[in-house]
This record gives C-alpha cells, structure tokens and sequence, in this order.
C-alpha cells in the first residue's frame, strides 16, 4: 500500500519540483534584468550628457554676441546622431571576440569621452572666450563636440544592439524605454542642471545664503567631473560586465558589404523615393521658430538659466507624450494625425515669434510670472504638436517597413527623417546674418559693420553703437511659414497616397 501511493506521489513530486526550479528560474531573470536595464539606463544616460552639453554651448556664445552664421557652424556637431546608418553596419559586424562584440565598439569610444573631456577641461574655458571677452574658437569646439557625438552615436548603436542580448526576450522591449528616459536624464544635467549651476544669477537666488561672482560650477569643472564617470563607469563595465559570446560566421560579418547594397535597394523603390523627399522638406515650415526662438529669447534679455529651466516641466511630458499619443493614433493611418498636426506646429512657430518680440519690449531686464506662464504654455503647445507628428512618422516607417530586411529599412527611414530636421536646421542659422540689415551708426567710417562679434567690437570702438534695421530672424519666419503652407498644399495628399499604398509596394520583390 505504502509502495503504491510512492507510486503516486512521485510524478506530483517531480511536478511540484519542477515548478520550483522554473519560478527560481524566472526570479534570477527577473534579478538579472534589473541589474541589466539600470545599466542600459546608465549608458543611455551618459549618452545625454554631450548631446545636453551641446545643447548649452550655443546659449553661452549667445551672450557673446557671435555671428548666427557661428552658430550654423556649430550646428553640424548634431549630424552623426542622423547620419550613424552610414557606419551601423560596420559596428555591428566588425569586433574582438577577446573583448565582445559590443564592448568592442563601446569601451574605446566611451574612454574617448571621457579621456578627451579631462583632457580639454583645461583649456575649456578659453575656448568659450574666457574672461577677457576674447572671441570664441569656434572651430575648435565644433570639432571637439562633432566627436562627442560621432562617439555617443557610435556608442548608441553599440548598446542598441547589445540590449537585445543583455535583457531576457519578454523584457527587450523595456529596452527602447531605457533609450528615451536615459537620454532625456542625461541631456537634462548636461544642460538644464550646468546651466542653472553655471549661473552667478540663480545661485545667488536659489542656492546660496551669500552672494558669490559666479556660480557654483563652471564648465571646466563640469567638463572634468564627467571625464572622471565615464572613465570610471567604462572601465567598470570593461571589467565586471560580462557579454554573451557571440561568435558570427565569416559569411555575416562580409555581409556588412550586403548590407550597404541592401540600403539601396530600398532607396531604388518608388514609395521610398516619395517618401524621402516628404521627410527631407517637411520641417522647412519650422526650420527658423524651433532652431533660433531659444537663441534670440537670450539675445533679447531673457536669462539663458531661465530658458534651461523651462525644460524642467517638460521631462515628464516629453515621456509620457509619446506614450498617450501612440494609443491615440494606432490604427492603420497614423499619417492622418501628421497632417492634422502640420498646420498647428506651423501656427506655433508666429507663436514664438510673437513672443520674442514680447520678450524684446522688456527693456527694463524683468519678466513677470505671466510671461513665464505665457511662455511656458506657448513650449508646452508646440511640444504636442511635435511629439503627435513624431509618433505618426515612427508609427509608419514601423508599418510600411519590410520585415524581410530586418531593422535597416526601417533606420533608413528614420534616417531620412532626422535628416530632414539637421540640414533646415543649420540652414535657417546660417541665413539669420545673411537676410538681416544691421549698421553702425555715430562714426564716420562708413565701411563697419555689425554681423560678427569683431564687427562689433571695431564699432563701440570706434565710439559708435549698432543698430538693426531687419531682424532677419523675422524674416524667416515670415518665409518659413509661407514655404510651409505651400509645402502642406502640395505634400498632403501625396502622402495620403503614400499611406494608402498595398504593402507589397514598398517591399523590394527580391532584388536584395
């Protein structure tokens, strides 16, 4: 009797056992993925830190009064974050199976960083122009910040694709959040928090009990206290963060060459070619509102700490927006929100300019609570109208994407988009100068000019001051928003076209 039911309990037992052994199982994942995502976190957040830095460096030369076409210059350091599917490819195929695929590419570009930032905190500050109000090298900083982000681009696409192996499968997708939220924290202290610490103003407000001539961080300091993370934190990975070995057949890594062939292919298609020249010229319309508004609001008084802080109420919202927006518009025409969105952001950007004007009648230096609640509302507007329209984009480049063609249809689409934003970008800058009238007046040298800070500096000089008869900030307002109501008369239907193209239109028919 006592055998029989052994008999019977044994596969209960082993049931029973077998249970126990898959939920502690699942505990070591569940254990394991959150060590890893706060390590993507922190990844991605170290990401943001040069792009955040890069967000500041044009408020601090604004005070200096250097040209807008200075400023185009500067604009291109943005370029490799748009361009970084020109060498994807070789970063995912080519590494030292020694150091891991991805920390092959990750470690040096992260000690890069890091090295060159303790390096350069040195000499940071003469670079900007130092106290002496000498003119800032431009050129210097632009290189510098161009590497800055060919190396967090290139770190970008490293722990993209390290994630997938990193994070177990029902847990990959928390990946994108770690993405977003790192990013935004990191370009959060590299240019709200410097900007508000770097301020003699807010420090003496808000932080001390007695007043002090500068702020309590500069960006020397700052420079090399985040040399010092990264350098710590990438030899820490380096050594206590163990990859999954992968070891890729010779076949995938000269693959790499299939890849580039692959890409185009898929600019040979039809669609993609009028998709392309949508996405290349939609953002005409609010090339000048979004890429000079912040630089003449400093131009026109308003303290550059108080434009940074204006980013603070709109973290939680630049990462819950996409999320309220994407149940709102799934279904099978995201586009149709794109084009209902379009004439709004376009309206936002004679907003803004409305508001520089306001802001350049407060010639007294003091701004009262309604302005800031004015301001702060005419940002929080325009973010719903950009983050709509940006969700519709990523909605359909997911939608009409081959699958066959793993990720790289869609990174070329999403290629084309950011690109579309870079070159109006640095092209609205470098026009500011060029359409405006200014003149230095009380001299009698009729040959001075006021475009560049040395212009400037010749004419007070020579005893006079300058004076601007057109604002060519206003200027482009004026031309943007009629390119872009042409532009939405024109393009609007074509992509209700293109969104109700058959599936099949947009895969390659096996020319890969």
């Amino acid at each position: 009797m006592a055998a029989t039911l052994r008999n019977v309990k044994q596969p209960e037992d082993a049931a029973m056992e077998k249970k126990q052994d898959e939920e502690e199982e699942e505990d070591k994942e569940k254990q394991s993925d959150k060590f890893n995502l706060a390590i993507l976190l922190l990844l991605y957040t170290l990401q943001g830190i040069p792009i955040g830095l890069a967000g500041s460096v044009p408020m601090l030369l604004q005070t200096k009064k250097i040209g807008y076409r200075q400023q185009a210059l500067f604009s291109l350091v943005s370029w490799p974050f748009s361009i970084k599917l020109l060498w994807a490819p070789i970063v995912d195929s080519f590494y030292s199976p020694t150091l891991g695929r991805r920390k092959s590419w990750l470690i040096p570009v992260q000690y890069i960083i890091g090295l060159t930032m303790i390096l350069v905190s040195y000499n940071i500050d003469d670079l900007m122009g130092g106290e002496q109000g000498d003119p800032p090298n431009i050129t210097i900083l632009t290189i510098l910040f161009f590497v800055f982000f060919l190396c967090a681009a290139t770190q970008d696409i490293a722990v993209d694709g390290w994630a997938i192996t990193m994070l177990s499968r029902k847990n990959v997708g928390h990946a994108s959040t770690c993405n977003s939220v790192g990013q935004t924290i990191g370009y959060f202290l590299g240019y709200t928090v410097f900007l508000a610490l770097e301020s003699k103003e807010f420090c003496n407000t808000y932080l001390r009990s007695e007043p002090g001539d500068d702020g309590i961080v500069d960006m020397s300091h700052f420079f090399f206290f985040w040399g010092i993370v990264f350098t710590l934190v990438t030899s820490l990975v380096w050594l206590f963060k163990k990859e999954k070995k992968e070891v890729l057949p010779n076949a995938i890594r000269q693959d790499v060459f299939a890849a580039y062939k692959q890409l185009l292919v898929i600019l040979k298609l039809r669609p993609v070619q009028a998709y392309a020249l949508f996405v290349l010229t939609c953002k005409i319309g609010f090339a000048a509102a979004e890429n000079i508004t912040g630089l003449k609001l400093v131009e026109s008084g308003l303290p550059r700490e108080k434009i940074a802080l204006i980013a603070l109420p709109m973290v939680p919202i630049q990462i819950l927006l996409p999320l309220v927006i994407s149940r709102a518009i799934s279904g099978p025409r995201p586009m149709d929100v794109f084009i209902k969105a379009y004439p709004f952001r376009l309206i936002m950007t004679l907003a803004f300019s409305a508001v520089v004007w306001w802001t350049s009648m407060h010639t007294e230096g003091e701004f009262s609570a309604f302005y800031y609640v004015i301001l702060v509302s005419a940002f929080l507007l325009h973010q719903v109208a950009t983050y709509s329209m940006f969700v519709a984009i990523m909605s359909f480049h997911a939608q009409v994407s081959d699958p066959s063609m793993g990720g790289t249809y869609m990174t070329l689409l999403n290629t084309l988009s950011n690109l579309g934003g870079t070159w109006t970008g640095t092209c609205a800058l470098w026009l500011v100068d060029v359409v405006s009238f200014k003149d230095c007046e009380g001299v009698t040298d009729l040959t001075l000019d006021c475009d560049t800070m040395q212009e400037l500096k010749a004419c007070t000089a020579a005893g006079g001051h300058c004076v601007t008869h057109l604002d060519g900030y206003y200027v482009e307002i004026a031309v943007c928003f009629i390119l872009g109501v042409v532009w939405y008369l024109w393009q609007r239907n074509g992509i209700k076209k293109l969104q109700g193209l058959d599936g099949s239109d947009w895969k390659a028919r096996g020319e890969q």
